[in-house]
């Protein structure tokens, strides 16, 4: 019996799009990337019309809208088949798709296979001692932020509600944003706004974040990678790029002063009022949809409470004084060096890969993702220093896994690198965090001077293999 032409399908980069042969040159539209509407997104070539969609994620997959989403959706979808893709509409091609990563490789097939065993699907969200920590990070900085406000601003509460704050970012709305922490949306989104009560915005943080982790390292297309520049390098540029100035020469020992000032970048940051960040937009991240200007009022209303609350109220109790000015700027300092160190040292030490598609631009052959993921990043410690920093401190497996929840990646860990090393895929991990904090000045001063270019280094703060 001949097929039937209505269950013909197109195989495209190894996904499965359902497509009608007869109908294909009338339905299916070319498109170039740049044309893509805020309702089409891109994947593997093929584009689909997200309306009438019903995601099982919430209506936060129009975010993306008007994009080639193509890493972004295998990231977060590690279980993906086909078959997921054949609930979209399918309605064209585009004309300019050109891969950089490939997925299905043969480690990435092993990796899932032997990590799904400890962590089966449906049982990758929040555990009980998740949620358990997540309450008392959350009351901790509601208590610590009623005495702010009621009582007066103090240089010991400052310390204490920078370092709170920190916390809720590392340990709740990262979780949330990344939709880990529950299976249920709405406790995601809800949790995810934590981004804001610490002087940040959920919107703004999933543009850049979700791009960052999509294209990690990536010189052109990671946001983190530029986003200091021109007061720091972390890209590893030429030695005789005109991107690098006689300053980056000591960024070794500056580049902590620098960071220090996270905190006040992030509240009086003049994108919160449009929320197009400026990175992911920079990189070519289309942010004009319906989804985020929905949700500008409560954005705008949250920033001005926000800075009610912690840089106005210490003036009302104390007065136009200098005392009051300093508690906010040691608070912001403490939550600044505390966030941004620890994410700067995930991606930036001595045997990092600061050029993972050097080999596409070379040969033209995508290169494995996941292998990617693993090289761009170090992983330090174990189950203490993940209670305190969200599971942060394995940043390999979190790039690996990005929607599991941050309490399995310790139990994970050692499986990683198992296959890693089977693999020949090189994994750095630090069994303290001073050791990669100290990788982490090296490579500063290195990248700052283009040392890199010319030296092997070696010492005994690289990181195990």
């Amino acid at each position: 019996m001949p097929p039937n032409a209505d269950h013909l399908r197109n195989r495209v980069s190894g996904l499965k799009a359902v497509v009608d042969v007869d109908d294909e040159p009338e339905t299916l539209r070319l498109i170039p990337t740049k044309d893509l509407a805020e309702n089409e997104v891109a994947i593997d070539g093929i584009v689909y019309d997200l309306n009438g969609f019903d995601h099982p994620g919430g209506d936060q997959i129009m975010m993306m809208g008007g994009n080639d989403v193509t890493v972004q959706y295998k990231m977060i979808h590690p279980h993906h088949t086909g078959k997921q893709l054949d609930k979209l509409k399918s309605i064209g091609k585009l004309t300019d798709y050109k891969p950089e990563y490939v997925f299905g490789t043969p480690f990435e097939r092993e990796l899932k296979r032997e990590i799904f065993k400890i962590v089966p699907y449906g049982r990758e969200f929040g555990t009980p001692g998740f949620f358990s920590r997540a309450i008392f990070y959350c009351l901790l900085l509601l208590t610590l932020q009623s005495i702010w406000c009621y009582y007066g601003s103090s240089w010991a509460l400052a310390v204490a509600l920078g370092i709170s704050k920190a916390f809720i970012g590392l340990n709740v709305q990262h979780d949330a944003n990344h939709g880990a922490a529950s299976k249920n949306f709405f406790w995601n989104d809800v949790l995810g706004y934590g981004a804001d009560f610490i002087g940040g915005s959920k919107i703004l943080w999933l543009a850049q974040h979700w791009t960052h982790h999509a294209y990690t390292n990536h010189a052109s297309m990671d946001p983190d990678s530029f986003s200091a520049e021109p007061m720091l390098l972390f890209n590893d540029y030429h030695p005789n790029s005109v991107k690098r100035m006689f300053y980056h020469k000591f960024q070794g020992a500056y580049f902590m002063l620098v960071l220090s000032f996270y905190w006040a970048s992030s509240v009086f940051n003049p994108q919160i009022i449009d929320l197009k960040q400026r990175g992911a937009e920079f990189v070519g991240i289309k942010m004009e949809n319906d989804y985020i200007e929905d949700r500008k009022p409560l954005s705008h209303f949250i920033r001005l409470l926000y800075i009610f609350m912690n840089c106005v109220t210490p003036f009302l109790h104390h007065g136009l004084c200098l005392s009051a000015l300093g508690h906010i700027w040691l608070m912001g300092t403490v939550e600044s060096l505390f966030l941004s160190t620890l994410f700067a040292c995930s991606h930036n030490f001595e045997l990092v890969d600061r050029d993972p598609t050097k080999s596409f631009r070379e040969t033209g052959e995508p290169v494995c993702w996941y292998k990617s993921q693993v090289e761009t990043s170090s992983t330090y410690g174990s189950f203490i220093a993940g209670y305190l920093t969200g599971g942060l401190n394995h940043q390999v497996e979190h790039h690996l896994f990005p929607r599991m929840c941050s309490a399995w990646y310790p139990y994970i860990r050692p499986t990683v690198q198992r296959v890693c090393k089977k693999h020949g895929v090189r994994y750095v991990y630090y069994p303290w965090i001073i050791t990669n904090l100290i990788s982490l000045v090296k490579y500063m001063h290195a990248a700052g001077n283009g040392t890199r270019w010319t030296d092997i280094l070696e010492n005994p703060y690289t990181g195990d293999q």
